[in-house]
């Protein structure tokens, strides 16, 4: 099997995005690597960050960008204004300024149409024949293909407390943990970098973490 690297939510924590990819030293000809989501709001570099990612989505096409929560609201920015307060009110504005910032434009031309199309892009899960990558998590009892957004993007306790056997090891982000959480049913990454943590990444099939 194929090494597999999964990085938890970055959170415009760009710098140490950039730590923890000279750490890993990924094989990107031989080995994938799988982003679970929430690139922006709440740190200061969600421009930088989505800059970034759209680089590497241009260099190697084994790797795998699934959407977080934060993209859907970001993309939901544009639908009314009870979406856009709900977004800024959630970490959005520093995403607002981080492009204002870098752009030096305006706001009705904040940002840029690559971008867009990037967050538009992005996944909702990823499988293989060992794991399921996702952002939030599963409701127990639906397949995979039934799943709705709202629980792949939102769900939390629901699917931290349940023991239910999805057929795949789920790896997930989402849920800030000080630490992060292994069982044989699920393996949680984001350990909350935004908040002060570390940014964190793991390296399937063996289970080794990489931190900074």
């Amino acid at each position: 099997m194929k090494n597999i690297y999964a990085i938890g939510d970055i959170h415009g924590c760009f710098d140490q995005l950039l730590s923890l990819m000279d750490m890993i030293d990924i094989d990107f000809d031989n080995e994938t690597l799988v982003f679970l989501g929430d690139y922006v709001d709440r740190g200061v570099d969600s421009y930088k960050t989505i800059e970034y990612l759209i680089r590497l989505k241009e260099y190697n096409e084994n790797i795998i960008f699934l959407k977080g929560n934060h993209e859907q609201m970001l993309l939901e920015f544009f639908k009314s204004e009870r979406k856009r307060m709900v977004y800024l009110l959630n970490g959005g504005q520093q995403t607002v300024d981080s492009y204002l910032r870098e752009q030096k434009s305006s706001r009705d031309d904040l940002f840029p149409k690559k971008h867009l199309e990037f967050i538009s892009s992005l996944k909702m899960y990823y499988t293989t024949p060992d794991y399921i990558f996702v952002h939030a998590g599963l409701r127990e009892g639906i397949k995979l293909c039934e799943q709705t957004s709202m629980d792949l993007l939102w769900i939390r306790d629901e699917f931290i407390r349940s023991d239910y056997d999805f057929g795949k090891q789920v790896i997930f982000g989402h849920t800030p943990l000080k630490k992060p959480m292994v069982t044989g049913k699920k393996i949680g990454i984001d350990t909350g970098a935004v908040y002060g943590n570390k940014l964190t990444c793991v390296k399937l099939p063996e289970v080794k973490f990489f931190q900074i």
